[in-house]
């Protein structure tokens, strides 16, 4: 059985660099838009931890997984909320990025609270789900109200 194919270096520093027309062609002559290099970063990890909002958005378009993760256990996301790269934190979480992915052990709040990226906090919260009570809450709840 043969390894899996490794991220060729020269489209990771096209993605890092922000040269979305040269890394576009290369997508379309067969590259894989999902490969991921040595460390598990794809493009799209690449590109939005380098702030390339709109290398970011080709590579979403081209098909890229938004939540996939590095070895670390990250998403683009998770990089995005340290960095604090607001405008790519909109563009990930409207092609449906979890807000709430855990990031080996922490959350994309956790970091953006960590560095002081208030931004990216409000932004967060916005875009999380609802929550929906527990089996348990709700019979807490009900026992609480039946007490009254």
């Amino acid at each position: 059985m043969s390894a899996p194919a490794l991220l060729p270096e020269a489209a990771a520093e096209l993605a890092r660099q922000g040269v979305t027309a040269a890394l576009a062609t290369t997508l379309r002559q067969g590259l894989d838009v999902n490969l991921r290099d040595a460390k598990g970063n794809t493009l799209l990890m690449i590109a939005a931890y380098q702030g390339r909002a709109e290398t970011v958005a080709m590579l979403l378009k081209a098909g890229a997984q938004v939540d996939l993760r590095n070895e670390k256990g990250q998403t683009p996301l998770g990089g995005v909320a340290f960095k604090g790269h607001v405008d790519i934190a909109r563009i990930l979480l409207d092609a449906g990025a979890d807000p709430l992915g855990d990031q080996g052990g922490s959350t994309p709040i956790d970091f953006a609270t960590t560095f002081g990226r208030q931004d990216i906090i409000t932004l967060l919260r916005e875009h999380r789900p609802a929550a929906k009570p527990t089996r348990w809450y709700s019979k807490l709840i009900g026992w609480i109200r039946g007490k009254r």
